[in-house]
């Protein structure tokens, strides 16, 4: 398995766990059947959990270009030193984004989004260039 697919990997593992911490605040602030039903008038969950459902989603969306990229370039053959690089800064990205997120960091979150970019971007490059 190529450095990049591990990182695949690891981005996909990550994006498949965001959703369990804002969960769990879901069911502790409306209880079991509030958490799993539809109610009228839900009670409003904590800020962080919001923030890292927002993060979750933006998470997934930005997965399907990473993963799509990182296997085209499987696909031709195109393993390098930058595209290494780019699933990393990729992978680190994400992480940073999700908890910057979170944590209501805005300057972090930004650059953090913007450093996954460059991830993505650099696929492009190497795949199209």
């Amino acid at each position: 398995m190529t450095i990049e697919l591990k990182y695949l990997a690891m981005v996909a593992a990550l994006t498949a766990v965001l959703w369990v911490p804002y969960i769990l605040n879901r069911l502790a602030v409306r209880g079991i059947a509030d958490a799993v039903g539809y109610p009228e008038n839900p009670k409003p969950q904590a800020p962080w959990a919001t923030r890292l459902q927002k993060a979750h989603g933006n998470a997934v969306e930005n997965l399907a270009v990473f993963a799509a990229l990182v296997l085209v370039a499987h696909a031709a053959g195109i393993s390098n030193d930058a595209t290494v690089l780019a699933a990393g800064l990729y992978f680190w990205a994400r992480v940073v984004h999700a908890v910057a997120y979170t944590l209501a960091w805005p300057w972090v979150r930004t650059l953090a989004f913007t450093a996954g970019f460059v991830g993505q971007a650099i696929f492009a490059w190497q795949i199209l260039g």
